[in-house]
């Protein structure tokens, strides 16, 4: 992931800065967006990817870059260095589990996110560095080999 500045508008103490990030996958998908910072506040102002991208994954967009664009704008220790896991760091699956391991990752990561009350998608988008559907799918194949409960009881 890039940040530049694109340019900033200051009003006495307060600054509101526009920057221009860019996300590169390893399988060639690229996503350029301008993002407004004020005040601890992303505002996504434009987007443009390529290949196109979901409304599920557009509508975690401004979490996937809030962490850079904090470190960008001299935020320190906020938010997380963790915070950025669903960047798609992982998206080249190098060095990814398979399989029954994949899956097992997979159960893990929701269930923790369930105990913390935070989302278990996102937390599972973190932990494989699938697109929000790609985790969605991947949960699904956890459920139907029986390592999380089934989304919804059967009457």
């Amino acid at each position: 992931m890039s940040v530049w500045p694109a340019w900033e508008v200051r009003e006495g103490e307060r600054a509101t800065r526009w920057l221009h990030v860019r996300l590169a996958f390893g399988d060639g998908a690229r996503i350029d967006a301008l993002a407004m910072v004020c005040e601890g506040w992303v505002c996504v102002e434009d987007v443009q990817a390529r290949p196109a991208l979901t409304l599920e994954d557009l509508a975690v967009l401004a979490d996937w870059i809030e962490g850079p664009l904090a470190r960008a704008c001299g935020a320190e220790g906020r938010p997380d260095p963790g915070d950025d896991a669903g960047t798609g760091a992982h998206r080249d699956g190098s060095g990814r589990p398979r399989g029954p391991e994949e899956r097992r990752l997979v159960a893990r990561a929701y269930r923790a996110a369930q105990e913390r009350g935070t989302d278990p998608v996102l937390a599972v988008m973190a932990e494989t560095g699938y697109s929000r559907r790609g985790a969605l799918r991947l949960i699904g194949r956890t459920r139907d080999a029986g390592l999380l409960s089934p989304r919804h009881a059967r009457r």
